[in-house]
């Protein structure tokens, strides 16, 4: 009776370990519904703790197992997993009276796949944070993952042999929102986003000064006459809207419309017939700016080791009024220097077609981007090019076709904020005209180098709505002193 009594013991004992697990997991389970009224920060401390009790309770059976198997051992009676005298003892764990080695745990997938409000701790649709967690693919038959321990939830392998951690580091970097906001600003529309309303409104501001002289040489040596230096200084506000629509997760098309308005002060000397008095007049329009069309095409998505690539193709519409056939007038009757267009253009009165390619690469928290592209101007017939008033001569123009490129770097200092420096350069041949029946013929001074240095700092105020601020200024005589201007681009 004492022999059977004590045999008794270790099996009662090991019959009510998985009434403790049971109970274990159920109390776990209620743990778990628990966490759904916490914050994200508490509700990581209680899973961590509940990790560690799970850890010290499996520790506390794996000794009690021990125990009885090393109790089992001393009365000659053989290991768990095969009754006594079996010729299949030998071969299964356990046979020598240790304890079973158990699975090993993988306290972080444990983790991830408690959620608030699920029905059981292993119910992996989702983690502590609502990030859905991929499940394990198949693995040899056993509904487990090659390389894992039957009933755990290990890394999974991919269709290539690679585990789902090393598939992560070539895949898509993922970008803060700052970073977002210079995709958008320097690079190409968001193509994620199936709508972007994206309004700005900028300054352009242009001071020339040239020399004017009034009279003849004599001797081929002395000047005799008026001289006279002019000045023209000149805003153009612009305010465009600019709707950007993903037709898929790689191509987006967008159609810019520009409202311009236009204002140019000039002023000479000469006022009375004397060249020390000075004299002035300015001139306003405002109208439909050239409306432009444009098409996007990403043919890399950026990777940990390759850029983002993104191809692009823009028409611009001839749809502000053309400078040509607007005649020069004089503007005041006491000084016959004073003269200047009767009317500002809004457009450049020219069809063109701009291809461009962009890159752009994220070393959070820096990110580099560069362009290039190239604009081809349509000749065009005018009726009129003449600025003299009375007179017409009709003819085509061809502009020359402009090559521009540049580059730049920005950087995210926060998670809404970023700012970015970039530099640009437009070479443009000289412009052409052919008179009818006649040849093309280059017009002097009409070739131009224009490179600005840009400097852009942009906020990102939530989840729909970006501030994207910027300065430009210009380093040679063909662009602008400064273009100042804002956008707001609002993506649904």
């Amino acid at each position: 009776m004492t022999n059977v009594s004590r045999t008794r013991t270790p099996r009662i004992a090991l019959a009510a370990i998985p009434a403790a697990v049971l109970l274990f997991a159920l109390s776990q389970g209620a743990a778990a519904q628990a966490l759904a009224n916490q914050s994200v920060e508490d509700r990581l401390n209680t899973l961590m703790r509940v990790v560690d009790e799970q850890q010290r309770q499996i520790h506390s059976l794996e000794q009690q197992v021990t125990s009885l198997e090393m109790a089992q051992r001393g009365r000659g009676v053989p290991g768990a997993g095969a009754p006594a005298g079996s010729e299949a003892v030998a071969a299964q764990p356990g046979a020598d009276g240790l304890p079973v080695q158990l699975p090993p745990l993988q306290p972080l997938q444990q983790l991830a796949q408690i959620s608030p409000g699920a029905s059981a701790p292993g119910d992996a649709t989702g983690t502590a944070t609502g990030v859905p967690v991929n499940p394990p693919s198949p693995g040899n038959g056993n509904g487990t993952g090659s390389g894992t321990a039957p009933g755990t939830s290990g890394p999974a392998p991919m269709p290539d042999g690679t585990t789902v951690g090393q598939t992560q580091k070539a895949a898509e970097p993922v970008r803060t929102q700052a970073e977002e906001a210079v995709v958008q600003r320097e690079h190409a529309p968001l193509f994620d986003h199936k709508l972007t309303l994206d309004w700005g409104i900028s300054d352009t501001y242009y001071d020339r000064r040239q020399l004017q002289l009034s009279g003849f040489l004599a001797l081929d040596a002395i000047f005799l006459g008026n001289i006279n230096l002019g000045e023209t200084k000149s805003h153009q506000v612009m305010a465009d809207l600019d709707t950007r629509y993903g037709l898929t997760d790689r191509m987006s098309i967008d159609v810019d419309v520009p409202y311009v308005y236009r204002h140019s002060n000039f002023i000479i000397g000469g006022a009375g017939g004397a060249a020390n008095s000075m004299s002035d007049a300015s001139l306003n329009s405002s109208g439909i700016g050239d409306i432009n069309f444009g098409i996007y095409y990403q043919f890399l998505k950026e990777t940990n080791s390759m850029p983002d690539v993104v191809g692009s193709l823009r028409i611009k519409a001839p749809t502000g009024s053309s400078p040509f056939g607007v005649k020069v007038v004089q503007l005041t009757p006491d000084n016959t220097n004073l003269v200047a267009p009767s009317k500002l253009p809004t457009g450049t009165g020219f069809w063109n077609i701009t291809a461009g390619v962009s890159l752009l690469k994220t070393y959070d928290p820096v990110v580099l981007f560069g362009s290039l592209s190239y604009t081809y101007n349509i000749a065009r017939s005018f009726a009129d090019i003449s600025s003299v008033v009375g007179q017409t001569q009709p003819a085509t123009v061809k502009l020359g076709d402009i090559i521009q490129f540049g580059g730049g770097v920005a950087l995210a200092f926060s998670d809404k904020d970023s700012a970015s420096i970039s530099y640009t350069m437009a070479l443009e041949p000289a412009s052409k005209t052919r008179a009818p029946g006649e040849s093309y013929s280059k017009v002097p001074g009409s070739e131009t180098t224009a490179s600005a240095l840009n400097f852009g700092l942009n906020h990102v105020v939530n989840k729909h709505l970006t501030i994207n601020g910027s300065v430009s200024v210009g380093l040679t005589p063909d662009a602008p002193n400064f273009v100042v201007g804002v956008r707001f681009p609002y993506t649904f």
